[in-house]
């Protein structure tokens, strides 16, 4: 069947039929599929299309390479136009943030295959969807307190939603996890082996075009199989205990009163992330545990967005992890203690552009 989309950049985002399943792949595979804005709008015009068309029965996306679906965002790009001082800086937030919406209301299956390397934007492309499937070679991550940023792409939506305090531990420490505790942390659905997905794609695409998500729930589950509990579930009762604080430096004294080499690695985690991160990604995820809506956690992340571009921390995370790669960033300023309620203030002002005034709901 001929191929009924022409994406924005196509060498970058591929699409295929394979019988009724749209085949989306993102095509940036030196670059571990980072997104940027014409694969994200070129991602939207595909949904628009399969949406339309009564042939398809669902979409399934997954990433080119060996090496994973998405490592999340272009930040280098963004690293540049924010120095540059760009008036169009907060575009890829603007667009790449309604599209993660809409693939929670997504009207056909959305199936995401959460291969290998999954962080940041690539949870938001993942995550929302209505059937998410991991793999022994999964690594998700939120690991934005590492690069002087917040979790976005509604992961204040999706982390407190995780048991106890897991979806804490996970937006603070930013450390990467496995497909059991992707599953477990509620970011995914089933354990697929990677050897099995080609297979499980083609079986999906033997589905009648008007299939509904329990038909393609069925088909998944003839492929899924129990996987081991990671590290959010051997060391839950450490986590909640930990991370139930809502302080910072009350989550830090806990920890530093437990015994046991998990709780002393994730100190000296801690220890290494941005204070002004550490501290405004807790507070939005506590924001985000009463939000009655995605759209609330969204709008709040990109007004925090926004704002850490005027500050120093973004682009130095930015400069030691992705460009000058000495891995040694100097925050500002450079303890918790230092960071007060004022300071985080202009992060969640009330005062700020709003991401969704231009899109239906």
């Amino acid at each position: 069947m001929a191929n009924p989309v022409q994406p924005a950049t196509e060498a970058e985002v591929l699409f295929s039929r394979r019988g009724s399943a749209a085949v989306v792949s993102l095509n940036r595979p030196k670059a571990l599929n980072s997104l940027n804005l014409s694969m994200v709008r070129a991602l939207d015009e595909i949904l628009d299309r399969c949406a339309a068309d009564p042939e398809i029965s669902c979409v399934i996306i997954r990433g080119e390479g060996e090496r994973g679906l998405c490592a999340g965002g272009d930040i280098r790009a963004i690293h540049q136009a924010g120095r540059a001082s760009d008036p169009e800086v907060t575009r890829f937030w603007r667009e790449e943030m309604p599209f993660n919406y809409r693939i929670s209301r997504y009207e056909k299956p959305y199936v995401a295959l959460m291969d290998g390397i999954v962080m940041g934007g690539g949870v938001g492309i993942s995550a929302h969807g209505s059937h998410r499937i991991v793999t022994e070679r999964t690594k998700l991550a939120m690991p934005e307190t590492g690069i002087g940023y917040v979790p976005d792409v509604g992961a204040t939506w999706l982390l407190p939603r995780a048991p106890g305090e897991a979806g804490t531990w996970m937006g603070l420490t930013g450390d990467v996890v496995d497909g059991a505790d992707a599953i477990h942390a509620g970011l995914a659905d089933s354990f697929v082996p990677s050897e099995k997905l080609d297979d499980l794609v083609a079986a999906i695409g033997q589905l009648p075009g008007d299939s509904e998500a329990e038909a393609v729930q069925a088909v998944i589950d003839a492929f899924a199989v129990s996987g081991e509990g990671g590290t959010l579930a051997r060391n839950r009762d450490v986590i909640d205990r930990t991370f139930a604080h809502d302080t910072v430096e009350e989550i830090l004294a806990a920890l530093s009163r437990e015994t046991g080499g998990f709780a002393a690695r994730t100190l000296e985690t801690l220890s290494k992330r941005s204070p002004t991160s550490l501290k405004l990604t807790l507070k939005l995820l506590r924001l985000g545990r009463d939000s009655s809506s995605l759209v609330e956690c969204l709008e709040r992340e990109f007004t925090a967005a926004c704002e850490l571009l005027k500050h120093h921390d973004f682009y130095e995370g930015v400069r030691a992890a992705v460009i000058d790669k000495d891995r040694n960033p100097r925050w500002q300023p450079a303890s918790p203690a230092e960071v007060t309620e004022a300071d985080l203030a202009p992060y969640l002002a009330a005062d700020h552009p709003v991401l969704f005034a231009d899109h239906r709901l």
